[in-house]
């Protein structure tokens, strides 16, 4: 639970630079790498952790610029880092101008379920941290060199002797 405006946007900082490190080491060509036909490739959950970004928040009452859910996917992996590089931007800013430490603790409803603001930091933050997950296994499938991310690789540990 975040107890200070502050808090979570420390944490957020870390963790969307995380998110970052992931995002920019996607490949144009790597983009439509998916597990199965029937499941989100690579440059759909890219894209999905923007949109559940500004989907969320603006759900919670939050007001600030992202990409509307219905927007398609686009077709240049730096497009999607730089547009999560920007949406995470305008939520740090929208949320230091528009919600003070007390309205983290209000009560809302998002998608018919009952929450709190600080409820909604938290989701989005472990939202972020799943996806990253699931984009890391799809990244070694795509021949690409997965970035540690809360600790090394098994790339950053070969690198490094361990």
């Amino acid at each position: 639970m975040f107890v200070s405006l502050n808090e979570f946007q420390q944490e957020w900082k870390q963790e969307a630079s995380l998110t970052g490190k992931i995002l920019n080491t996607l490949t144009d060509e790597s983009l439509d790498q998916s597990v199965a036909l029937d499941h989100f490739s690579l440059g759909e959950l890219g894209w999905h952790l923007s949109q559940a970004i500004y989907g969320l928040f603006s759900a919670a009452g939050l007001k600030f610029e992202g990409p509307e859910r219905g927007a398609g996917v686009p077709e240049s992996a730096k497009e999607i880092a730089d547009v999560y590089e920007q949406i995470s931007s305008n939520l740090l800013r929208a949320a230091g101008e528009q919600w003070t430490d007390e309205t983290l603790k209000q009560s809302i409803t998002v998608f018919g379920r009952e929450t709190t603001i600080h409820g909604i930091m938290r989701f989005v933050i472990q939202h972020q941290a799943h996806h990253r997950g699931q984009m890391t296994v799809l990244m070694r499938q795509a021949g690409l060199v997965v970035p540690g991310v809360y600790g090394p690789s098994k790339e950053e540990r070969e690198q490094i002797g361990k």
